[in-house]
């Protein structure tokens, strides 16, 4: 029976308040969800909206992940086997690397790090969203700087925010959701502000370069990849960076100690085992992401800007982002919208197979033939 001198509290009354103001991350919605809120079977669903690959994992992990009877066990908490995996597959040593729950971890992590709350770092915007959430989380202050009209990074306003105390700078590259690259020098300008870089290279395996070989020589770069993109392995969240020694030491002694778990780590070693199909299946999609290009570029609504990630994004041309992208969910497609001011007129189409880019541009002449006066 309740006590009835006990007066009611309200627990919310404790939580640090800006958090109760926090708009918090838009995640997308999962296949099965999306299917049924519409009426369509999982196979009627074109999913274009998660940058997922629509070829899954190597047909070893699958092999690998039944065939493993320790899921008993707890992992190993300084995953050295998959460490010592992904040295070899970067070329550095594996005192640099630090695995995750997803590289999303690994930005939380790096914000718990390095700022305290009313610290600063630095947005490129419109970027990826997680940047600034992990920083509000903390406490800190982010200064957004623009990206200029061709999405590439406004040097002069990182330098300015820098020198007014920013403490961490985070770029995408390739940018999400712009998918351009950051080229060596707008790296080295950014470096030289002694600021410490966040390198999110999400996407490299679509793209000509990486910048993981200057890790052990730059002691304020970070780089982080994954396993979500090119390796079909977005579901078993698989994540990864290469730090400054020092840093990734402190990274190790403040992570969760069983922060990938043991699925993850055998898909990992299984993937890395098998990069040649899964390679060929990167080429296959920027293949698609060429000739998805081309064709987008006939859409007379659309202006599709040139890609090195496994996405291509859209600014709608009289007619409304949000609309274009309800009506394509009408039919069963899902490409992603932004409620962004930045990006509100814009849509993000992931790369799928021929069959789903055939289906997506049947889509769009449709309703482009709906537009027509």
């Amino acid at each position: 029976m309740a006590d009835p001198a006990r007066t009611e509290m309200d627990p919310l009354r404790l939580v640090r308040p800006e958090l109760l103001e926090l708009l918090g991350y838009e995640p997308i919605e999962p296949v099965d969800v999306l299917a049924e809120e519409l009426g369509f079977s999982a196979e009627q669903i074109v999913k274009l909206d998660g940058n997922e690959n629509p070829y899954g994992p190597s047909p070893r992990v699958k092999e690998a992940l039944a065939n493993f009877d320790l899921y008993h066990i707890y992992p190993d908490p300084e995953q050295r086997r998959v460490r010592q995996a992904l040295a070899d597959y970067l070329g550095v040593d594996s005192e640099h690397i630090v695995v995750g729950n997803g590289s999303d971890e690994l930005l939380g992590i790096i914000a718990c790090l390095f700022l305290s709350p009313g610290d600063t770092a630095v947005n490129c915007v419109p970027t990826f969203g997680m940047y600034d959430f992990v920083c509000q989380i903390g406490g800190a202050r982010v200064v957004e700087v623009r990206r200029r009209a061709d999405f590439s990074l406004d040097l002069a306003g990182v330098q300015e925010a820098v020198g007014e105390g920013a403490k961490i700078v985070f770029i995408a590259s390739p940018n999400n959701p712009s998918g351009n690259a950051v080229s060596a020098a707008e790296l080295e300008a950014v470096l030289a502000t002694g600021a410490l870089v966040v390198m999110d290279e999400a996407y490299v395996e679509f793209s000509d370069g990486s910048f993981v070989g200057l890790v052990p020589q730059q002691d304020n770069l970070i780089v982080l990849r994954t396993f979500s993109k090119w390796a079909g392995l977005a579901g078993l969240r698989a994540g990864y960076g290469a730090f400054p020694k020092g840093i990734a030491e402190l990274m190790l002694k403040v992570k969760m100690p069983y922060n990938m778990n043991v699925g993850a780590q055998v898909a990992v070693l299984a993937s890395l085992e098998d990069r040649e199909t899964l390679q060929q299946r990167v080429r296959a999609i920027v293949r698609e992401r060429e000739r998805l290009l081309v064709e987008l570029a006939t859409v007379p609504f659309l202006q599709a800007f040139p890609s090195e990630a496994n996405f291509i994004l859209c600014r709608a041309r009289g007619v409304d982002a949000g609309e274009l992208w309800q009506r394509l969910r009408q039919q069963g497609i899902f490409v992603r919208h932004f409620s962004t001011p930045l990006m509100k007129d814009c849509i993000r189409i992931t790369v799928g197979k021929p069959e789903h880019t055939d289906r997506l541009l049947a889509a769009l002449r449709e309703i482009g033939g709906s537009l027509a006066p």
